[in-house]
């Protein structure tokens, strides 16, 4: 255990996994997933964190945010936040700049967690040992087949939620969406809890309609039905509709948090954007303090510890395209299995280390332990 530790280094790294096909929601097409990872080094240890966004947020960390934690106290994680959050004012501290942010936050989690000897879990204070996980993806490009497959394997994870996209093209491939939806839950047990996400891909109306459409076939779950910036729709949705509407993993901050509670019924928060651990916590608790459940968005591999330490937890998003990726990035992820991630709190920090095979997928590394001198 270290009781003084001094920030001295910080790696920054760009990895970029191909899909196996090209795909798709209802407002964006992709064939790669970019995963820009830190590493904090201090006092013979070192913190590992990552978020899932564009090359610029490494350079974000080397350019920008390095020099503002290099010789900070490393169990100082609230002051270290406020500094780089400070020193983004002229850059804006929302999109690309919070989400660099936030694999810094992550990492030093980590790595205080292991300077302490102790599991992130503990760190955090865990409500649960495990995280209970719903199946996601479903990509408006899959054929019949494909979604078969997907729903196949989240049922050999134990999954009892399932969500699929759908708001195809903008919102203008109804009928498409909602046959999609009927398929899916041919495809499912009558016990699978129904969801579905349109990406913000739909204007006020044909949302309300398609919503409508929706509680007919038993869904539960409607996000991003509009653009989570258009709170007064989601309001008219949240109004009109039976199935919860859900919103949030764009919120930056606490003010992005505090626009969302009145108009969704479950608030999605993502750590790869929010302010990594930190600023999780805080929309946990702003959600708390509404009466609402909280839902994580993707990355669940990095989810599964704070998830654990909130008591208004409803599930962990098992995205398709990161639990395939996650596994190909780190060693030590925790295993998903009867419908949950489990924790293996045994192991200092969050038990997750880079991959060597991972090189493979590496395009970039910015900075190295000990560039930068400790003030």
């Amino acid at each position: 255990m270290s009781a003084e530790a001094i920030i001295s280094g910080v790696t920054t790294a760009v990895y970029s996994f191909p899909t196996s096909v090209p795909e798709a929601d209802g407002t964006l097409q992709w064939d790669a997933t970019t995963a820009v990872t830190v590493t904090l080094h201090a006092g013979g240890q070192s913190g590992l964190g990552w978020t899932y966004s564009a090359p610029a947020a490494a350079a974000v960390v080397h350019d920008q945010l390095a020099e503002a934690i290099t010789g900070r106290d490393a169990h100082d994680i609230a002051g270290g936040w406020q500094a780089m959050h400070r020193s983004c004012r002229n850059l804006g501290t929302k999109g690309l700049v919070m989400q660099a942010i936030s694999a810094i936050d992550l990492a030093w989690w980590d790595l205080k967690a292991r300077l302490l000897d102790v599991s992130v879990s503990t760190l955090l204070g865990p409500v649960r040992r495990e995280v209970p996980i719903y199946g996601s993806g479903g990509f408006t490009t899959l054929s019949d087949a494909e979604l078969e497959e997907q729903v196949r394997w989240w049922q050999s994870v134990g999954c009892t939620a399932m969500k699929i996209k759908i708001g195809e093209a903008w919102g203008t491939r109804t009928d498409r969406d909602l046959a999609r939806v009927e398929r899916l839950r041919d495809l499912v047990t009558s016990n699978t809890a129904l969801m579905v996400d349109a990406n913000g891909g739909y204007r006020i109306g044909p949302a309300r309609r398609v919503g409508h459409a929706l509680d007919d076939l038993g869904v539960s779950w409607f996000e991003e039905p509009v653009s989570s910036d258009d709170t007064a729709g989601l309001a008219n949705l949240q109004a009109a509709l039976r199935c919860d509407i859900a919103a949030g993993e764009y919120a930056a901050d606490v003010y992005d948090v505090r626009a969302l509670l009145p108009v969704v019924d479950c608030l999605q928060l993502d750590a790869t954007r929010c302010g990594g651990y930190t600023g999780w916590l805080r929309g946990a608790a702003l959600a708390q303090s509404h009466n609402l459940l909280v839902s994580a968005h993707c990355a669940p591999s990095l989810h599964a510890f704070v998830a654990a330490a909130v008591p208004n937890l409803r599930h962990v998003e098992w995205f398709v395209d990161h639990a395939r990726l996650e596994p190909l990035l780190v060693d030590g992820w925790p295993e998903a299995r009867d419908g949950a991630l489990h924790l293996d709190t045994s192991r200092p920090g969050h038990g997750m280390s880079l991959r060597s095979e991972a090189e493979q997928w590496r395009t970039a590394t910015l900075g190295s332990a000990g560039d930068r001198r400790a003030r």
